[in-house]
């Protein structure tokens, strides 16, 4: 289960608030997009779902539990800056987070361990396509690899909510067009809740099960300080996209493509 309860959150920066009784619920295996104006308070939202930041009222819920204070493992990210290591060859990347959970003194694992934990790192990079380059540095990948690799560092460490901060776009419009469709397969492959922030209305009616819009009500400049942004429109997407099953309208685009009896 990822199931994610927000309750009537806030979140103040001194005598700024910047997100004012913000209530949501995001279902398990939801894909979630997260839209609005710059400074309505939507990646501040996300970093408050990562754990970098702590509501100043209200509570954050993961599966009816408490947020931890501090990222952990069961949620993972995706920032539109590249977030790989550049001394870290591709596999080295992908084996990092492995690593350091697995043993937290060394940061390296040994013997049967590292064996296995290499062979889900080339596992994972497989998926998403760089299985060919794993000996490469991340500055001889363009900047498609190179997210494409920053997707495998998170989804390696299996999380049970990724985050999604602006990730594609810094991308041309062609590589973009690729990376969504790696994008909607790994949701379908991966037991997994998507939330994810984007200025591109497009993307995310593209890939979103439900497209979330943040707004500052009073937004005049006397107001900035007193009032904070909140949940103005929740629009689900029709028709419904559900991970692991095809679309009836569009198989191959929004879902797994649809099995066809083979007449004997």
């Amino acid at each position: 289960m990822s199931a994610l309860t927000v309750e009537k959150v806030w979140k103040e920066y001194g005598d700024q608030i910047v997100l004012e009784d913000v209530s949501i619920t995001v279902e398990p295996r939801a894909f979630v997009a997260l839209v609005g104006a710059s400074g309505s308070g939507k990646t501040t939202f996300l970093r408050l779902l990562l754990g970098q930041e702590t509501p100043t009222r209200g509570k954050i819920l993961l599966d009816g539990v408490p947020l931890p204070p501090e990222p952990g493992p069961d949620r993972g990210v995706v920032y539109q800056r590249y977030s790989v290591f550049p001394h870290l060859t591709v596999l080295g990347n992908v084996l990092l987070g492995m690593e350091m959970s697995g043993s937290r003194h060394a940061a390296r694992l040994f013997g049967k361990r590292r064996a296995a934990a290499v062979a889900e790192a080339r596992e994972m990079l497989a998926q998403v396509g760089l299985d060919h380059v794993e000996q490469k540095y991340p500055a001889q990948l363009s900047g498609g690899m190179q997210q494409r690799l920053a997707l495998a560092q998170a989804l390696v460490m299996k999380p049970r909510v990724l985050l999604l901060d602006e990730p594609f776009g810094a991308l041309d419009p062609g590589i973009r067009a690729e990376i969504h469709a790696l994008m909607r397969r790994l949701w379908h492959e991966h037991p997994m809740t998507v939330v994810m922030v984007t200025h591109d209305m497009a993307e995310a009616f593209t890939l979103a099960t439900r497209v979330v819009a943040f707004e500052r009500r009073r937004d005049r400049p006397e107001e900035k300080l007193r009032y904070g942004a909140s949940i103005t429109r929740d629009i689900p997407i029709w028709p419904p996209r559900r991970a692991g099953l095809p679309s009836l309208i569009r198989p191959g685009r929004d879902g797994p493509a649809l099995a066809i009896p083979q007449s004997e």
